[in-house]
């Protein structure tokens, strides 16, 4: 703290020189002033403001300040909320919040009341123009002449009655580029926190990316990053695109991205901003419209992207992607067809999903028999299996494609707050309810369809509610006596088995038979035959132009693997081999992660030993998975990973045993060879003396 004063103490020193140099020579010293505050200065000499002179200001009048927040509205509405979050991180510190407008009229304020008497007299209060030409260096008006964030401290103010205050300001950039605002906070020098213009930049970025999503809401908005863990987040890019891939436009964190300035990134397309068709990034959404996609930039940076998804979306891109790759234009007459014919003439997304195995052409069979009947549909499946997938390419194909497909988890959302998620509330409905409430996800749906995923999690209290929605087709939300109409198909998703769940008072039945019109049971990825399929189309969607091939090796140890995660296991393993194996054609042993590589070396050292010892007793309607050889059991629908079940008198540590003898074994076969015996069993050299000495 202490050098923090020294550090004010030396500023507020500097400032009283210059300020006594322009009282005498009419005109700024070099080098005593912050480069930003002496240009800022020599301006307002320019200007012909005098830095003794009083803080007089006239605010504008009602109808004008109307006129001028009806102008900034957008902005407004974005804005505020992000305001009250900010006030709530400087709380209790003599500050004030600011919006202040590109001519520098203040929109909308909030701040500690203390402090409000006091900013008040140098009108920090919507209404009033805090320009650079009207208030000197301040850092509303210097962050507009300078269109970037800007400290003014204390002294560095060039009229003296605003010395009292410290700002921090960022200019706010709208979707297209253009300045159009500026967000401050401003409060007693005395009190000053020099990690105030971090809050104020990271709040001016959750503006602008509100204003641009906002903005592009109709149109294909790609999100990505270099590092997948900040898309979603403020420093993600955004990037939205018009029918034909031609970029509309792009947020500061995307131009960052790809090195080039929004107006020289206009009129670029998608092949040329990512070295592939948007036909590809259509592609993956039509499969898996909620996993990341690997694209690469101009430049050979890998990213990470999202996609905002929306049926209408896919519809109007797929015909002009078909087009141009045929050559010809999408009819008239296909464009007025119905969602379903166009998909039958171009089509269905749903056939994407087949890739050879019985099981699943099965399911789809069924499937499409009910789409469009007003059939609810549950999906039963392990975590990963692809339940998902298979309601958004429903709902896709269905007669409600151009509305909204919701998705609810509801094991994810707290139970205290699933029932405000679904069914919406008025404003003041419960305390930390937003402004003018919320609509919630079910009206959300109206007119398209509601996926309920883990509907097995949801709380009992709350299937009551949900069922009276269903049967009545009307939501009321939290804190209203008014009900809305909402028209929705539902689709419900579980990994769990709901009859089990009924039978012990976990989940109603009146519920469970409302919702059970048409269940499907997806297979686990050990259970399906079409491995291979399944990566190499995985591989297409995440190699870019040149994907890379699979070792055999690496796919045999794939077709020995368990799979517990499923599909969405195989997916994120894919992605982290394709980035390992980056500039090499091939995937390899050694791209792999190494939790994997260990999990797969552990069970082929388990297997060849419990095939080498005695037979076990047969363990009744034991069946084999036909496409590991793993173990399962009969009653199972799909069946789980387990291993041969050892003799009665061996104990739980049998095959732990058995891999202990195999290796045994191996190493007097080969001499006491460590690699030698690595290499009969088919595993490293680590996990040999791992177990040996584990």
């Amino acid at each position: 703290m202490k050098q923090t004063n020294n550090h004010v103490g030396l500023g507020l020193a500097a400032a009283t020189r210059a300020r006594d140099v322009v009282r005498n020579a009419g005109s700024v010293p070099a080098g005593l002033l912050p480069s930003a505050i002496e240009m800022s200065w020599a301006r307002c000499l320019d200007y012909g403001l005098d830095s003794d002179q009083g803080a007089e200001f006239d605010p504008l009048a009602r109808v004008l300040l109307a006129e001028q927040m009806e102008n900034s509205r957008h902005l407004l509405t974005h804005a505020q909320p992000v305001m009250d979050v900010l006030f709530e991180q400087i709380v209790d510190t003599q500050n004030v919040v600011v919006l202040a407008n590109n001519a520098g009229y203040i929109l909308h304020s909030c701040g500690d009341p203390e402090f409000l008497t006091q900013a008040e007299k140098v009108a920090l209060a919507p209404g009033v123009e805090w320009s650079e030409a009207n208030r000197g260096t301040n850092a509303i008006g210097t962050a507009l002449a300078m269109g970037m964030p800007v400290v003014v401290d204390g002294g560095q103010h060039f009229l003296a009655a605003n010395r009292f205050l410290t700002c921090s300001a960022s200019p706010i950039y709208d979707p297209h580029g253009h300045l159009t605002g500026v967000l401050d906070v401003s409060g007693d020098h005395r009190s000053s926190n020099r990690h105030t213009i971090a809050l104020v930049r990271m709040s001016v970025q959750m503006i602008e990316n509100r204003m641009f999503a906002a903005t592009f809401n109709d149109m294909l908005t790609l999100r990505f990053h270099a590092r997948p863990e900040f898309v979603g987040t403020l420093c993600e890019g955004m990037a939205a695109f018009a029918d034909d891939g031609t970029l509309l436009s792009a947020n500061r964190n995307a131009c960052f991205q790809f090195g080039q300035h929004l107006e020289q990134l206009r009129g670029a397309n998608f092949s040329s901003l990512f070295g592939q068709p948007i036909s590809r990034l259509l592609d993956h959404l039509l499969v898996r419209p909620q996993d990341p996609m690997a694209l690469t930039l101009s430049s050979g940076v890998r990213v990470q992207a999202r996609a905002d998804f929306r049926p209408s979306h896919l519809r109007r891109h797929s015909r002009l992607a078909i087009a141009g790759q045929t050559g010809t234009a999408a009819t008239a007459s296909e464009a007025s067809l119905p969602s379903t014919a166009v998909a039958a003439r171009r089509g269905c997304p749903m056939d994407r999903l087949q890739t050879g195995d019985p099981q699943i052409n099965a399911v789809l069979s069924k499937v499409k028999k009910v789409i469009g009947k007003d059939i609810p549909i549950l999906i039963q499946g392990e975590t990963g299996t692809g339940k998902e997938l298979l309601a958004n390419a429903i709902h896709c194909v269905g007669p409600r494609a151009a509305k909204a497909f919701v998705a609810v988890n509801c094991a994810a959302i707290p139970e205290g707050l699933i029932e405000s998620e679904l069914f919406g509330y008025e404003d003041g409905a419960f305390t930390g309810a937003r402004r003018k409430g919320s609509i919630g996800r079910i009206l959300q749906a109206d007119g398209g369809t509601l996926f309920l995923d883990e509907i097995g999690d949801m709380p009992l209290s709350l299937q009551a509610r949900l069922l009276r929605v269903l049967q009545e087709r009307v939501v009321v939300p939290l804190g209203s006596a008014k009900s809305y109409p909402v028209n929705i198909a539902v689709i419900c998703a579980t990994h769990r088995r709901i009859r089990d769940s009924v039978s012990n008072g976990q989940f109603r039945e009146d519920l469970y038979f409302r919702l059970n019109g048409l269940t499907v049971m997806l297979p686990p990825l050990r259970a399906r035959t079409d491995l291979d399929a399944l990566v190499g189309s995985l591989l297409r969607e995440l190699g870019g132009e040149h994907p890379p091939s699979l070792d055999p090796e690496v796919l045999e140890l794939f077709r020995r693997h368990p799979w517990p995660g499923n599909l969405r296991q195989l997916s994120n393993l894919l992605r982290t081999a394709v980035v390992m194996a980056e500039g090499e054609s091939t995937i390899r042993r050694e791209h792999l992660p190494d939790d994997f590589v260990e999990d797969i070396e552990q069970i082929l050292v388990a297997v060849p030993a419990a095939e080498a010892a005695p037979p076990a007793q047969e363990t009744a309607g034991a069946v084999t998975c036909p496409r590991s050889g793993i173990p399962g059991t009969q009653s199972d629908p799909a069946p789980t990973f387990v291993p041969p079940a050892p003799p009665p008198e061996a104990g739980a540590g049998r095959l732990q045993d058995l891999a202990l003898q195999a290796i045994r074994d191996a190493l007097a076969r080969s001499g006491g060879n460590i690699s030698g015996a690595a290499r009969e069993l088919g595993v490293s050299r680590s996990t040999l003396y791992r177990k040996l000495h584990g």
